[in-house]
């Protein structure tokens, strides 16, 4: 029998906790600590050799795998300290809060062979996975052109609670579109060009509420995202998938489209529309659905990163390939902010490449000239 794979998970907000009583409920897992100086012990998920520390430190040595469930600004520190331990890592998207940080953390994990993986847990969706298969199988031809929402209202508390979410940076650009951003690469490959405009005018709060987005792929397809955190509509990964059952459900909506040059794919409905002769408006399609198993997503990730641990798999979504979300969100961001078109990077600086900086000022732009 494989030994049981000892787990720290570090952070004990919302999604620590579920992270842990996932730990506790998998069988080949133990629970050896719960990392977080603030957490009220008894609002802690732990087990019977579970530690309750401050410190990651005290728990490193002692653990087979991390799992990094705090702030985003203090991803970039534990992942380098789980790193340098070799010790693998899964990081809660974004992968880091700044581009720097995060070009370091794939730095760091490239130099060293430990695995990195971001905790961008649609890629894990039955639903997403079929998605994308269909997509990859040809079944609609090429991709030519993209639709996608993530519509939802928050209500007013949400702010309340958490007052910086009303200031610059708690918009839905930068806390929102990363997992949608993720889906969509997934879906139909690399973004390499945005342009976006924001509004504030349903809260009016310092924030944007409301962003619209134009996409280039690097395949040729076009794309369209809107985003609203203002917005009563129910056309969002959360609510039209029906993968966490806190959220309201509208099960007959979809949150992406993709169209190719011989049909096209609704999701997450999988509704499948092909032409089996010439593709034309003239022509009859066949409309079907294409079946995927539910399953919890966060589940089938952590059993994912078992596997990681135990070197029987690669990351599927890798510190690389966090840093690319996390860019094409920023480049929405300056888009925004400049009303210009923005290429997104690929790769490292070259400054980067050899190990990872300390540097903590921000990014560079690539603003492409209308």
């Amino acid at each position: 029998m494989e030994r049981t794979l000892r787990i720290a998970v570090v952070g004990a907000g919302l999604i620590g906790r579920q992270h842990a009583r996932r730990v506790l409920d998998s069988p080949g897992l133990e629970l050896r600590g719960v990392v977080d100086p603030y957490a009220d012990p008894a609002d802690v998920p732990t087990g019977p050799g579970t530690a309750l520390v401050a410190d990651l430190g005290a728990v490193l040595g002692d653990v087979d795998g991390v799992i990094l469930s705090t702030p985003n600004a203090a991803h970039r520190e534990g992942a380098l300290a789980a790193i340098a331990a070799g010790v693998p890592v899964l990081v809660e998207k974004p992968i880091a809060d700044t581009l720097a940080a995060a070009e370091d953390v794939v730095t760091a994990a490239e130099a060293s062979g430990v695995p990195v993986l971001v905790g961008h847990h649609r890629r894990y969706s039955p639903l997403l996975a079929r998605a994308v298969e269909v997509v990859a199988s040809g079944a609609i031809g090429d991709p030519v052109a993209v639709q996608g929402s993530a519509l939802f209202r928050k209500p007013d508390d949400y702010f309340a609670a958490a007052p910086w979410r009303t200031e610059a940076g708690g918009g839905p650009i930068l806390i929102n579109l990363v997992h949608d951003v993720d889906a969509l690469r997934a879906l139909c490959g690399e973004i390499v060009r945005v342009q976006a405009v924001a509004g504030s005018a349903a809260r009016g709060l310092a924030v944007e509420d409301t962003a619209a987005l134009t996409l280039v792929f690097a395949n040729g397809a076009l794309g369209t995202f809107i985003v609203s955190d203002a917005a009563a509509s129910a056309r969002s990964w959360e609510q039209t998938s029906g993968e966490n059952p806190r959220y309201d459900r509208a099960a007959d909506e979809d949150c992406y489209h993709v169209a190719g040059t011989r049909g096209s794919l609704s999701v997450p409905t999988l509704r499948l529309r092909t032409h089996e002769g010439p593709a034309s408006w003239w022509e009859p399609a066949t409309v079907t659905t294409v079946q995927a198993d539910p399953q919890d997503p966060l589940d089938l990730q952590l059993g994912h990163f078992a596997q990681v641990i135990r070197g029987e798999a690669a990351p599927r979504v890798s510190a690389r390939d966090g840093l690319q979300s996390l860019r094409v969100v920023h480049a929405v961001a300056q888009s925004a902010r400049t009303g210009l078109p923005v290429e997104v990077p690929t790769g490292l600086p070259a400054a980067r490449r050899a190990a990872p900086s300390t540097e903590r000022t921000g990014v560079d732009d690539h603003v492409v000239s209308p």
